[in-house]
């Protein structure tokens, strides 16, 4: 069973996404703060956490920071319609994905089961997938699926698990343009077209991996209209 970290400080919210979650079969852990789900995450295993950005005490944003500090749980923001300006600084500090009040429980449950998928690739056993390479290579960047590692003239660089997907989508394709659209369909798992800030925010944080100098990117380019992709 899946336990999902609920960090939400109204309870009318989290008996709701307790109810849902727990229909779908999930074990739910809850906190009012960012101070109890910092604790929960120390004392419990946890495979994704909803952070609610607008929290007494600690901010979400600084949650999402430190967890994103010492782990790689998937973690979905849940933010305010109208709170653009969250979404793109929860993106920023690390978080996976975004759903906004008042959210979509189907879309919600859909959007946790993507992450859990990225997160155990190997218990996928009946998603198709195509042989990965040992390595991919596009000039002083090496990717290699094996031991999900990402190196920089030889020297490992540290990326998130989404990270890592979107290098290896843009390495893959060869110098080829892929549009955001694409990005959100193959690596979020968007039926639909989605948010393209999502890609837009962890090309920005790529790019200050991978490039020598991100203002100025010779390695993952924006091809304006279309997408991104990686010098082949």
């Amino acid at each position: 069973m899946r336990t999902v970290l609920v960090v939400e400080d109204d309870e009318a919210i989290r008996l709701v996404l307790r109810t849902n979650l727990e229909d779908e079969g999930y074990n739910v852990l809850e906190a009012g703060t960012a101070e109890q789900g910092l604790v929960l995450m120390m004392d419990e295993r946890v495979d994704v956490v909803l952070v609610d950005l607008r929290l007494p005490g600690i901010q979400g944003l600084d949650l999402v920071r430190s967890l994103r500090a010492t782990s790689q749980v998937p973690i979905i923001i849940v933010t305010a319609q109208t709170d653009s300006h969250d979404v793109v600084a929860g993106l920023e500090a690390g978080a996976d994905d975004y759903v906004t009040k008042p959210f979509v429980a189907k879309e919600l449950m859909a959007r946790i089961r993507t992450q859990l998928r990225r997160a155990n690739p190997g218990e996928e056993e009946e998603e198709e997938t195509e042989p990965q390479p040992q390595a991919l290579v596009c000039g002083p960047i090496e990717l290699r699926p094996d031991s999900a590692e990402v190196l920089r003239n030889g020297d490992p660089i540290p990326v998130s698990r989404i990270e890592f997907y979107v290098l290896a989508e843009l390495i893959g394709a060869r110098g080829r343009v892929l549009s955001r659209d694409y990005l959100l369909r193959k690596v979020w798992g968007y039926g639909n077209a989605g948010d393209g800030r999502v890609v837009d925010n962890l090309i920005y944080r790529l790019r200050s991996k991978v490039e020598e100098d991100p203002a100025n990117p010779v390695l993952l380019t924006t091809v304006r209209g279309f997408g991104y992709r990686m010098k082949a």
